[in-house]
């Protein structure tokens, strides 16, 4: 099997084609708090993105943990670290995302090729451990470092999911029997439940660089619970080890946390063994061998066709270039149309009815009037150009001629009669206008007024303000509504909820991906603008994508 199937598995039926403004491309894999995806950014570029698991993600402690420890992970810059770019601790589910490093986990290199040799095990702690040094400035503890969280790269190793273990910690999910983090590299303290340091990290970095010697745990496999007794109540066996690497693992790995070595101690020591390669850069000859060729990395999924909140009439065709709809969504949409058909079968039958009973009763009227004298004239016209007869009121027909007369009439009476006149009868409701992919962020905005609502400045009604730890939209003469839970929402809902409210300002804590927004302006103007990004966790970058349906003096 290749690297690249190795490292990349496709996108499943279940997986979102977006998750947070980031297009999907590949499964990288999945642990005890989410699954991990390749995605990119909107300019291209490659990022690991972690999907948090639901039954994490419907803990409100846990949110509030992922929140502070995102806070605290973005702080951390180092060169042996995969830097935190972009999260959001309040989306459905939380993400973050981190950039994407292209090599393989040290797991998936020794699976492959084996224990590593004592110069390359050198060059890995020397550089988890430098990893280990911003982490712990920032007053993160990793809590998790193992194999798998070891990433690599053609220049060296990096250091994912530090400090990200914590949020999980105490969670409904941990306390019904699962485990965040992995038994054969835990620390005695942290397999005890006592308090974890600076010094459990460096305790996991002494498994974690034994495992590269080995090709297998230190303490070894078996069960969770046997595992964690060895390394609680048992000496490592050290003698498994190459003969150059025990002194510092025996440091690293002393039961005692005060003993153990810090990770400074340990860059000193591996520079000075690997002697002139340290300071001649003889690291990545080392990196390139073990990580093998770069994998090519998938480009992400088409962009999807922007999905409506109910069909619009004669609304145009996507443009060019777009992506075709997949048999599951034309399925989808011969269901919504035969559901359509039946409904409009349905309005039909008691249209015909309607009409029916008018004309019959237009016919005895006419023939009461002929009875009563053959001079009799039409009947009068309402001032709004409406028919006053019970048939074209019941109809709803109107007319648009500016004279006040019945459309097709003459001024003396000749011409078709009022009754004749609903055959002409246009909607009620306003036509709508849909506008896919409307962009909203601290320099756009919106005008419900405007031929096209999307402003390159912020001089619109509708504006979007991103402020530590929260975002809104605003206006000083449109209102705002959410329909929550709310999908398909149509023209009379928004009607219906926004018909009493003055809501000038709606939060957005609440609102993700599919989240449907009511707005009407002063001049009647309606719209329903539906979510599809929420980008909020940076606020100087934060931004919002959505489809618009408006429709014009609907109110």
């Amino acid at each position: 099997m290749d690297q690249a199937t190795d490292v990349f598995q496709p996108l499943q039926a279940e997986d979102p084609p977006v998750v947070g403004g980031y297009r999907l491309a590949a499964r990288l894999g999945a642990g005890g708090m989410g699954r991990v995806y390749l995605a990119h950014t909107q300019g291209g570029r490659p990022v690991a993105l972690k999907v948090v698991r639901p039954e994490l993600a419907d803990d409100p402690d846990f949110r509030r943990r992922f929140r502070r420890e995102i806070t605290a992970a973005r702080r951390v810059k180092g060169a042996y670290t995969a830097e935190l770019i972009d999260a959001d601790a309040d989306g459905t589910p939380p993400w973050l995302a981190t950039l994407y490093v292209p090599g393989p986990s040290l797991a998936e290199a020794v699976a492959r090729r084996g224990p590593l040799p004592v110069a390359a095990v050198l060059w890995l702690m020397a550089g988890v451990a430098e990893a280990l040094q911003a982490i712990h400035a920032e007053g993160i503890v990793h809590r998790d470092l193992k194999p798998s969280n070891v990433l690599l790269a053609a220049d060296g190793p990096r250091v994912i999911d530090f400090g990200i273990a914590l949020a999980a910690d105490g969670t409904s999910y941990t306390a019904t029997g699962g485990t965040i983090g992995t038994p054969s590299f835990m620390a005695p303290e942290q397999a005890a439940g006592n308090e974890v340091t600076a010094a459990t990290d460096v305790f996991a970095l002494g498994q974690t660089a034994a495992f590269a010697a080995l090709g297998r745990p230190l303490y070894g496999d078996g069960p969770a619970v046997n595992v964690l007794y060895r390394i609680v109540h048992s000496e490592p066996d050290l003698e498994l080890l190459p003969e150059p690497l025990r002194p510092l693992l025996a440091r690293c790995l002393a039961a005692d946390p005060a003993e153990r070595a810090t990770a400074a101690e340990v860059v000193e020591w591996c520079r000075q063994r690997l002697g002139a390669d340290a300071d001649g850069g003889g690291g990545p000859a080392v990196w390139r061998e073990i990580a093998g060729p770069e994998a090519a990395v998938p480009a992400p999924v088409p962009e999807p066709t922007p999905a409506y909140p109910q069909p619009l009439v004669g609304y145009p065709q996507p443009p060019a270039g777009w992506p075709q709809p997949t048999p599951e969504e034309r399925r989808a949409r011969r269901r919504r149309a035969a559901l359509i058909s039946v409904a409009g079968v349905a309005g039909g039958a008691l249209l015909v009815a309607l009409l029916a009973w008018t004309v019959m009763d237009a016919r005895e009227r006419a023939g009461g009037r002929e009875t009563a004298g053959a001079g009799a004239k039409p009947s009068a016209t309402a001032p709004s150009g409406r028919s006053s007869s019970p048939a074209a009121s019941a109809a709803g027909s109107s007319s648009d001629d500016s004279s006040g007369s019945s459309s097709g009439s003459s001024s003396d009476g000749s011409g078709p009669s009022g009754d004749e006149e609903s055959g002409s009868a246009s909607p009620r409701d306003p036509k709508p206008e849909g506008y896919p992919q409307v962009w909203l962020d601290a320099k756009n905005s919106l005008s419900l007024k405007d031929k096209d609502p999307q402003r390159k400045d912020r001089k619109g009604d509708i504006r979007f303000d991103c402020q530590d730890p929260s975002c809104e939209l605003k206006s000083d003469s449109v209102s705002f509504v959410q329909i929550m839970g709310g999908h398909g929402t149509t023209l009379d809902m928004c009607r219906l909820m926004l018909g009493n409210g003055k809501y000038h300002r709606w939060g957005l804590a609440a609102a993700a991906a599919g989240s449907e927004i009511c707005m009407k302006d002063d001049e009647g103007n309606i719209g329903l603008y539906v979510i599809q990004t929420k980008s909020t966790a940076l606020p100087d970058i934060a931004f919002l994508t959505g489809d618009l349906t408006v429709w014009r003096h609907a109110a």
